[in-house]
């Protein structure tokens, strides 16, 4: 296959951006491509946007279902919030480390302590 019809059947989705970036970034780029971890800057940026463009698209699902759920149920409350961030935290598995010590466990070690 010669080039020309290489380039035509590999490239012709693709289109030629400009893009001004911080050195950092363009520095993590480069560094991708040295490890092996991207063919070239152009695929490594290619790649985030894809990344990008998923999550925003996630993130517009998410918005659509909150809408829906409250317009239907009403407004999600600060409350309700908290009491699910503790009904999840209270039913987690530490897989590393030490698990959270509790207040009241702090208290006691504390009086026990003097």
């Amino acid at each position: 296959m010669n080039v020309v019809k290489w380039y035509d059947k590999h490239m012709s989705a693709k289109q030629r951006l400009s893009a001004t970036v911080d050195a950092t970034v363009l520095a993590a780029a480069q560094a991708a491509v040295s490890d092996g971890r991207a063919a070239n800057v152009s695929a490594w940026v290619n790649e985030a946007l894809h990344r990008q463009a998923e999550h925003d698209r996630r993130m517009k699902a998410l918005d659509d279902f909150l809408d829906a759920y409250e317009s239907e149920h009403g407004v999600i409350t600060d409350e309700e919030i908290r009491a699910a961030n503790h009904r999840l935290h209270a039913r987690a598995v530490v897989v590393r480390g030490k698990p959270p010590v509790k207040r009241a466990t702090r208290q006691r070690r504390a009086q026990g302590a003097r």
